[in-house]
């Protein structure tokens, strides 16, 4: 069985992230970023602070490490990708094809994610002249990068590096000029401890700093140096070299971080500091998860980051090319990160392990403020370390922020908030950054301001003074019987001078010439000139214009009878009726004109709907002007049309033209138009909403696209080389227009009900818009009430503090603080310290919450982990929820796991599930790790049991028990008719799909007196 699969949501966790110059822009840095299978190229304005997507391109594998170089001389940075295809790929993206194409492919092995098949690590040499692929054990490969004859990028044969029984941790290019290329591995060497049966030589066996030099002139690598490391390391990180910097690597190791160089460069070394009057566990090691390097022609510095979200800026002094100190400072904090980067613009990208990715601006560098460096000078004991305080943002300003659901946890899809469209709920975080996000199929859209009005309007224009200006000069709003024209400046107000006829409904208007107004009302046509001289044409005697079609030099309307008249701009500037009419068999009931190509005087098409159910498509062209050229037939009555004409990307070959066809059923229709033959072909249906769809213009990205209106509004728009069609997630729209303003350079102007809205859309390119609720603990698992739509979970960390216990270790340390003091100075000293260590209080949300040693764990709550939850109808109270909530008490995770049994919580619901009451607790042998409804009982999995229950005054009361051989982690329950034989009550038999590890088992039990009956 093959089953079709459609991605909704792409995978929104980040797992690398490196930034370059990869379009050749001058001073332009993008990032590129790795998702599972996608490669995404991001851009971050300097302007307007956003993220942009530039390129989101797919592979056929999985991405496992990125890594941009530059050849020596190059202006332009290329990509390098590790993946779980056995090959090194390197990619090239071109900006005017907005993609990202293959130069080189090479394999060198098995495909998978193997231990031994390079992939998992990536160095390049910082004068681009070889990269290294590595292994999690035993390979290397060194590639050599060269120019051809037409400099176009070679790449060598692969030249080995491999050692037998070695485990690597990390491997970085060091900056040696251009002396021969090296790179420094962290490495572990296990052959000894596998030949070891009593395991004493693990505990003594070290890693080692090993540095592989290419010798070029050989076109060999060897094995140059090694160093014993006295802490076991987790990362490198490269130091400038040359004229930039002393060369080199830091070493970052549990609870330090030391630099080290080949040489006579003594090893500097210093502690990782650690928070003041932290409630975290003290002896647990601190390590650096990730980094980011800024380099300059004056000064470089890093930023690391630790595991509770903290970044230090370090910097390096150096006396005669040795370094002689190296200098920590806190920074800021933001999440724990997979990447960081600092861009030249000064924005640096966060690329969270948890939750969502933010972009920050670098406001200040620390170089200031009253931050405390840490030195490798100050003299410390074996094991002694710095401490510091933790604060809000100081030297960052969060700009933007990317939506992310890692780690999904749970989800459920259901209209819980009665919107007629089903909304997904996810469980997604870790610890106090966890969220609840509620997922609405549309684009998000930005409310910039909303004002009322007088009256109900039926439609909203936007027009500029002249063709040089940038931004719109007036918003036109129509009413049944009346135009208010409002002028846009720093504040939006009535304007009393435009020349709009402000006693009669407006049809249509828009800028036509170079700095002359037109407006069309049931009566006739206002031409506006630039000095306020108006030129009327009236419309003939008792028939008014019904519909009307404009661009920058051309008019059409639709005189009521459907009757078209057409009228196109001279040169001197006036607007002159062509002699002959088009009389059309039935009313028209829309019409559209496109916006004239570059380079021609006219558009070619004049599309009109009429009232007898087809669109038919009329010349413009001076030989044959309103000559009917082609006709389509149509499911429903027009109600709107809109020709758009979509140039490529690259800008390379004619426009192609598309006539988008709004109708009165709620369907949208999208048709091709022939740009010779006016032919229609290859027309596409997509349903919208109840109401009649409207269509109009605006502008996303600097190109065409088409809001529409119905039940719903949707966004039809060109993005990354296809079209969109989207719905927004905002209340239902009457009437848009495109917007342009200094503080909104793309947005919209709506109308709905009573009211004049100004929207922006920024995020495009998405299928969803998030709305995130925060979450205390780390969520496990959710249900909803099938009758009230409420929305029930529970959340539990390891090892967490509640808050009375939080207090209680608060009050404890201020304690032993006011205890140590003996001197009156120290005692007031002690005072204030002891004031302030009780009255802080750190949101867990930004700078995470803290886990408790293993001598403190009955700190927290009766030591309880959630684990399950369900709702059961027991059979004894039969119109009446039961929420189940399956605990374990005292677990312990490391090898081997073990617990101090399990617990039931069982409570009664309310009727409209907005309350709920502890009716009593039932203590279990085991962790209950699964719970379910089961016959007007509850089913409960704990260890290798499976266990029956019932209602119960006091507790819930065990029926019957069955044991399986591993143990059960969820069930999930399916209802069979019919028992094959089965007699009485037992006649309804259920087939439990037992989850185990890694496996499914699908068991059928028959519900017998004493224990369930395993039928097969």
């Amino acid at each position: 069985m093959h089953l079709y699969n459609l991605t909704l949501q792409h995978q929104t966790a980040i797992n690398q992230a490196v930034h370059g110059a990869f379009s050749g822009t001058a001073k332009v840095q993008e990032i590129a970023i790795g998702r599972g299978n996608v490669i995404q190229l991001l851009y971050c304005d300097p302007k307007t602070g956003k993220i942009q997507t530039l390129c989101n391109h797919e592979v056929f594998g999985i991405v496992r490490s990125l890594m941009a170089f530059r050849l020596t001389g190059g202006t332009k940075d290329f990509l390098v990708v590790g993946s779980d295809s056995g090959r090194i790929v390197i990619l090239e993206y071109h900006p005017e094809k907005a993609a990202f194409e293959r130069v080189h492919q090479e394999t060198f092995g098995k495909t998978g994610c193997r231990r031994i098949v390079p992939g998992h690590y990536l160095a390049t040499d910082p004068k681009g002249r070889a990269i290294l692929i590595g292994a999690v054990e035993r390979q290397k490969l060194v590639y050599v990068m060269n120019r051809d004859a037409q400099a176009n990028l070679t790449i060598s044969s692969p030249l080995e590096a491999h050692k037998q029984f070695t485990l690597c941790y990390g491997v970085v290019g060091i900056d040696v000029g251009f002396e021969n290329p090296t790179f420094a591995c962290l490495e572990y060497d296990y052959e000894d401890c596998d030949n070891d049966p009593t395991g004493e030589i693990v505990a003594k066996t070290q890693q080692t700093l090993t540095f592989y030099e290419l010798d070029l002139g050989l076109n060999h690598v060897v094995r140059k140096y090694a160093e014993a490391l006295q802490d076991p390391g987790n990362m490198l990180i490269p130091v400038p070299g040359g004229q930039d910097g002393p060369s080199g690597v830091i070493v970052c190791c549990e609870n330090y971080i030391v630099y080290k160089n080949l040489g006579d460069q003594p090893d500097i070394r210093v502690p990782i500091p650690r928070r003041r009057n932290d409630l975290d566990d003290a002896d647990r090691s601190l390590i650096v998860i990730t980094y980011a390097m800024h380099k300059t022609k004056l000064m470089f510095f890093f930023l690391i980051q630790t595991e509770h979200g903290d970044i230090f800026k370090v910097t390096l002094e150096t006396e005669e090319d040795l370094v002689v100190e190296m200098k920590v400072k806190y920074f800021d904090t933001v999440p724990p990160a997979n990447a960081m980067c600092i861009l030249r613009t000064g924005f640096l990208f966060v690329a969270s392990e948890f939750g969502n990715h933010h972009l920050y601006q670098i406001a200040q560098l620390g170089d200031n403020d009253d931050e405390p460096d840490f030195s490798s000078k100050m003299q410390l004991e074996e094991g002694e370390t710095f401490f510091y305080g933790v604060r809000p943002l100081r030297n960052l300003v969060l700009v933007d922020t990317m939506n992310s659901l890692s780690p999904l946890i749970n989800a459920h899809i259901g209209d819980l908030a009665r919107e007629d469209a089903p909304q997904i709920y996810a469980l997604n975080g870790r610890g106090g950054r966890s969220t609840l996000k509620v997922l609405r199929n549309g684009l998000e859209v930005g409310e910039m301001a909303v004002s009322e009005l007088p009256g109900n309007p039926n439609a909203v224009w936007t027009v500029r003074r002249s063709v040089d200006d940038k931004y719109d000069a007036n918003i036109v709003v129509s009413f049944v019987n009346a135009t208010l024209v409002l002028s846009i400046g720093e504040t939006v107000e009535e304007a009393t001078d435009s020349g709009f006829l402000a006693t009669a409904p407006t049809l249509g208007c828009a800028m036509i010439g170079d700095d002359s107004l037109l407006q069309v009302y049931p009566d006739g046509i206002r031409h506006i000139r630039a000095d306020r001289r108006v030129n009327e044409w009236k419309a003939p005697g008792r028939r008014q214009i019904v519909r009307c079609a404009l661009n920058n030099r051309q008019v059409a309307i639709a005189l009521a009878g459907g009757e078209i008249v057409y009228f196109e701009l001279d040169v001197t500037g006036q607007l002159n009726e062509f002699t002959e009419r088009r009389a059309l068999p039935g009313e028209v009931l829309c019409m559209s004109l496109s916006e004239i190509p570059e380079g021609e005087l006219r558009s070619r098409f004049l599309a009109v709907g009429v009232s007898d159910g087809t669109v038919r498509m009329i010349s413009l062209d001076p030989s044959d002007t309103l000559a009917p050229l082609s006709f389509q037939a149509l499911p429903s009555a027009p109600e709107s049309l809109l020709l758009l004409e979509v140039r490529p990307d690259d800008n390379k070959g004619p426009a192609s033209i598309h006539l988008s066809i709004g109708l009165q059923n709620g369907c949208l229709l999208r048709t091709t138009v022939d740009g010779v033959t006016g032919d229609m072909l290859d027309t596409r249906t997509r349903y919208l909403g109840t109401r009649p769809v409207k269509l109009f213009r605006v502008k996303i990205h600097n190109k065409d696209a088409i809001m529409c209106a119905s039940s719903r509004s949707w966004l039809l728009y060109h993005f990354q080389n296809r079209f969109h069609l989207t719905p927004l997630s905002y209340t239902s729209l009457e009437y848009a227009a495109g917007f342009v303003s200094e503080q909104c350079p793309e947005g919209i102007v709506a109308i709905a009900d009573n009211t004049l809205r100004i929207l922006a859309v920024e995020k495009l390119g998405v299928a969803f818009n998030f709305v995130q609720h925060d979450l205390k603990y780390t969520p496990r698992k959710m249900l909803v009430h099938p009758s009230a739509g409420v929305l029930m979970l529970i959340e539990s960390d390891h090892a967490a503090y509640t808050d009375a216990s939080k207090t209680r270790k608060r009050n404890e340390m201020a304690d032993d603080i006011e205890k140590l003091a003996v001197e009156p100075e120290e005692v007031e000293l002690a005072k204030e310290l002891a004031d302030v260590m009780r009255n802080t209080q750190l949101e867990e949300n930004v700078f995470s919450s803290p886990r408790a040693a293993p001598a403190n764990r009955q700190l927290a709550y009766h030591n309880l982990l959630h684990c399950s939850i369900a709702l059961v109808q027991f059979s004894q109270i039969p119109d009446m929820y039961m929420a189940l909530v399956g605990c374990g008490i005292g677990q312990h995770l490391r090898h081997p796991a073990t617990n101090r049994g399990g617990c039931i919580y069982t409570f009664l619901l309310a009727t409209n599930g907005e309350k709920f009451d502890l009716v009593h607790r039932t203590a279990t042998e085991d962790v209950v790790t699964a719970i379910h409804d089961f016959r007007g009982s509850a089913l409960v999995g704990m260890g290798k049991r499976l266990r029956v229950y019932q209602f119960g005054k006091k507790k819930l009361l065990a029926k019957c028990e069955n044991k399986v051989g591993l143990k059960l982690f969820d069930l999930f329950c399916e209802v069979r008719e019919g028992g094959g034989g089965v007699r009485g009550y037992a006649s309804i038999l259920r087939s439990l799909c037992v989850k185990l590890r890694g496996y499914v088992l699908r068991i059928v039990y028959q519900f017998g007196k004493k224990k369930l009956l395993t039928k097969c």
